[in-house]
């Protein structure tokens, strides 16, 4: 198995929102996150999370809100699921 260069690996990466000025990673995947979420009017909130937040907890707060029924709004889910999440983990 031959390892591919860093630069063979993002020459297929296309990033799914056009027209952005994306310069960190951060930003690439709070875009995403807003994406996701179809919360696109608030995506400098998801931008602001995706900075300063443990991604652990952004993950799994978007795997929740992902697998929810589409009767519910996903962005409210999320941000529903980051709150108890970060209660659990103050209280240990």
């Amino acid at each position: 198995m031959a390892f591919k260069s860093l630069k063979d690996s993002f020459k297929f990466y296309q990033p799914k929102v056009k027209n952005r000025y994306v310069n960190y990673e951060f930003q690439d995947f709070g875009l995403r996150l807003a994406q996701e979420l179809d919360d696109m009017p608030h995506k400098t909130l998801f931008l602001r999370m995706a900075k300063k937040m443990d991604r652990k907890i952004l993950l799994q707060a978007l795997s929740f809100a992902k697998d929810a029924p589409e009767k519910y709004h996903k962005a409210k889910l999320f941000m529903w699921k980051i709150k108890k999440l970060r209660e659990e983990a103050e209280k240990k």
